[in-house]
């Protein structure tokens, strides 16, 4: 042992105490428990944006629909599209120029068409859950009335994964419980588009 002045020896331990370890232990657990929050929230901040880019893809989709059938644009005119409203495919399918469709016909078919990439009805797991689309989506598709050239309306809501203050943008999906008891889940996307009738 080392001696110090006046003969006495120095007893003071070199390493770690039970206070420093239990210490360590507790910063680690509190690290630990924020790296897990911030990976719980990055999820849900990435599922969310996928989310709303799937709304937009979707938007654009059937606005170019309604301009290629802009004879019959007064059909294309719907609320609450989504989870399988419009039942089957409806008939002829409008699918191939074998089909002979007037333009109501082919926007009722794209309408369908539309709807099951909203709920994602192509998109299967193994035991048939849909695994694409949009969470419990609605859509409405407003416009001037009777089929004329003028800015028409199209809203997606889906479900959001936190909660948040109800959008004011549109109606569309309000009050369908779908959204939480104040429609606080709920998610939009509205765009206002000018379509014509003329070729």
């Amino acid at each position: 042992m080392p001696l110090m002045m006046g003969g006495e020896t120095d007893n003071r331990q070199s390493g770690f105490t039970l206070l420093e370890i239990l210490i360590a232990l507790i910063i680690l657990v509190i690290g630990t428990f924020a790296v897990v929050k911030l990976q719980m929230t990055s999820r849900s901040s990435n599922y969310d944006s996928m989310q709303r880019g799937i709304a937009g893809i979707l938007v654009h989709d059937i606005t170019e629909r309604m301009r290629a059938n802009n004879d019959a644009l007064e059909s294309y005119e719907a609320t609450d599209l989504g989870s399988g409203s419009l039942g089957s495919e409806p008939s002829p399918g409008c699918t191939n120029s074998l089909d002979s469709c007037s333009g109501s016909q082919l926007a009722a078919h794209d309408l369908w068409e539309w709807e099951q990439l909203l709920d994602g009805a192509s998109e299967l797991s193994a035991g048939g859950n849909s695994t694409g689309g949009l969470l419990k989506p609605t859509a409405c598709i407003a416009g001037p009335g009777g089929g004329v050239s003028g800015t028409y309306t199209v809203a997606i809501a889906w479900r959001g994964k936190r909660a948040l203050s109800n959008p004011t943008s549109t109606t569309c999906g309000e009050g369908s419980g779908n959204y939480g008891a104040s429609d606080e889940f709920r998610r939009v996307m509205v765009l206002d588009t000018y379509i014509s009738t003329a070729n």
